[in-house]
This record gives structure tokens, C-alpha cells and sequence, in this order.
């Protein structure tokens, strides 16, 4: 059963789990170890680019947002 574990495909959302877990430093090695045996890294690269994103726009929108102008 842990085989057919392994070689599932990854969903959006454990992507994107997985994504949020790696930019914030909490992911755990056995969700790192499942991420590296997929078969394609480009839904990762295409979720972290997105993600990274959006971080540095709402960043920006809330520093724009405390600081008078």
C-alpha cells in the first residue's frame, strides 16, 4: 500500500501544501521526500512562482496600506 502511496500524483492543493510548507521552512521531510518522487516539477515551479507572487504583491498592498503617502 505505501508503494501506491508513493506513486500517486499529487494534487493541486498538496502542491500547493507543499509549496507554502517549503517558502516558510516547515516542511516536513517525508512530504519533501513524496514532492521529489514525482514524475514532473512543473506544476511545484508553476505554484511557486504564483505564489511567490502574490506574497510580494500583498506585501506591498499592506506596507502601501500602513504607510501614510
Amino acid at each position: 500500500k505505501r508503494q501506491s502511496m508513493d506513486n500517486a500524483k499529487t494534487g493541486l492543493w498538496d502542491v500547493f501544501k507543499s509549496v507554502a510548507a517549503s517558502v516558510f521552512g516547515v516542511q516536513s521531510s517525508a512530504n519533501r521526500e513524496r514532492d521529489f518522487q514525482q514524475q514532473s516539477f512543473v506544476p511545484y515551479l508553476v505554484v511557486g512562482v504564483v505564489f511567490v507572487v502574490a506574497l510580494v504583491v500583498s506585501l506591498v498592498l499592506i506596507v502601501s496600506a500602513v504607510l501614510p503617502s
